[in-house]
């Protein structure tokens, strides 16, 4: 059974990864480089999924997107050495 979720766990992680450098080659050039971060948003997701695997790796690359705004100022900002919910507790 192990085999069996280590097969679908990697088939999914290239496809992910497949989506995200078709978005690179096939779509980046039109929009510019616009990313107010460094490294790049797509660029931060595949080293995210290529670190933690599909569910964390999009999981952060989604939180990541989420503070792509006018207020935030961006930088540079790079994948954690460990993923952590410590940026999004809500403090009372």
């Amino acid at each position: 059974m192990n085999e069996a979720v280590r097969y679908l766990e990697v088939g999914a992680q290239r496809v992910v990864l497949l989506l995200l450098r078709a978005y690179q080659l096939l779509l980046s050039p039109f929009l510019g480089g616009r990313c107010r971060f460094h490294p790049s948003c797509s660029r931060y997701c595949t080293d995210a999924v290529h670190r933690f695997g599909v569910v964390k790796g999009l999981g952060l690359g989604l939180y990541r997107l989420c503070k792509c705004h006018p207020f935030h100022p961006g930088g540079y900002d790079p994948v954690p050495e460990a993923p952590s919910l410590q940026g999004l507790t809500v403090h009372e």
